[in-house]
């Protein structure tokens, strides 16, 4: 197993980076009305998961793991904008949302699990 040296070695935030980039191309299809609706608030919590698993690992240990909630907060957050944009119609695309609810619930149990090593 590598050293890990960088937030950017840490495969939880790696597969954060790609959650919010598969989001963006969810969203692009979006009706433009919800631009400044669900659209921005899904893209905005996206963002937040990797953003806070980087900025946490420059913090003390304590200071990570409150980063590591909202992160974890940040993903059910967009777990929920997910099934109400689905429900609303706003998407029709049913094999990427059934992609991104598994790595959304991956991405979930990977965060239970580094909070529990560094606890």
């Amino acid at each position: 197993m590598s050293e890990v040296k960088s937030y950017k070695d840490l495969l939880i935030w790696q597969r954060g980076i790609a959650l919010s980039k598969d989001i963006y191309t969810l969203t692009s299809d979006f009706p433009a009305q919800e631009q400044y609706g669900i659209t921005s608030q899904m893209r905005r919590c996206s963002v937040s998961v990797p953003s806070n698993i980087a900025e946490g690992f420059g913090k003390s240990t304590a200071s990570y793991i409150n980063f590591l909630k909202i992160s974890r907060g940040s993903l059910y957050e967009l777990d929920t904008q997910l099934i109400l944009s689905r429900e609303l119609g706003l998407t029709k695309d049913e094999k990427l949302i059934s992609q991104l609810e598994n790595e959304i619930a991956e991405l979930g149990k990977m965060i239970n699990a580094l909070l529990i090593k560094l606890k």
